[in-house]
């Protein structure tokens, strides 16, 4: 199935998941049978200053997470054969940057794909076309990807289907960290801009000098 194919099946789809997402919180996550762990809080990710996993971005460019630490950081996990959430997601967080203007360009704003068999660095390259160009896309081994996902306490499990293919379920909401690389707080799948948006400006005022 095309890209472009996949991105309007997702835009049709996420509209009946979006109304029950909403309520669930940053554990929501996507893909058959998925459900919500009991407490929210009691598992925050680690700082990003503490997360010395190197993976590769849609560029072919080595990069350490804990890097990212001297600016605000927007982290997202998901994959390219994503139907719904991950499309959606990607939108959304373009036109949380259209609107954030120029502060836009002082974020870290990343895609992590949970999907590492299928989402190579040019694979990831191809399908961020069509999102804003400010949004990167981060993959790696396997192992390295699990890790990453332990330093978030974030959850994605391989589902396999009767036709011998598989989709992933994952943790939908977008991670946002202080420029300091202290956890900030989640933006929910399909949160909207009047609460996104400030989200990410209180986050941006605890910038370091």
């Amino acid at each position: 199935m095309s890209l472009s194919r996949r991105l309007l099946l997702g835009a049709g789809a996420v509209t009946a998941l979006g109304a029950g997402a909403l309520g669930l919180g940053w554990w929501q996550v996507d893909g058959p049978g998925a459900a919500q762990p009991a407490s929210p809080t009691r598992n925050l990710p680690r700082p990003l200053g503490e997360m010395d996993v190197t993976l590769t971005d849609h560029r072919g460019r080595r990069v350490t997470i804990s890097d990212w630490v001297g600016r605000p950081s927007l982290v997202f996990f998901g994959f390219t054969w994503c139907p719904d959430v991950c499309p959606t997601t990607l939108s959304d967080i373009s036109l949380w940057l259209e609107e954030l203007g120029p502060d836009a360009d002082r974020l870290n704003v990343a895609l992590i794909s949970v999907d590492p068999e299928r989402d190579t660095p040019e694979v990831l390259a191809d399908y961020l076309g069509y999102f804003d160009p400010r949004i990167v896309g981060v993959t790696g081994e396997p192992g390295e990807v699990a890790r990453i996902l332990g330093d978030f306490r974030a959850k994605a499990e391989r589902i396999e289907d009767v036709n011998g293919d598989y989709t992933m379920n994952h943790t939908a909401g977008v991670f946002l960290f202080r420029a300091d690389g202290s956890f900030g707080s989640i933006i929910d799948f399909h949160e909207d801009r009047r609460f996104a948006v400030p989200k990410i400006r209180r986050a941006m005022k605890k910038e370091q000098p």
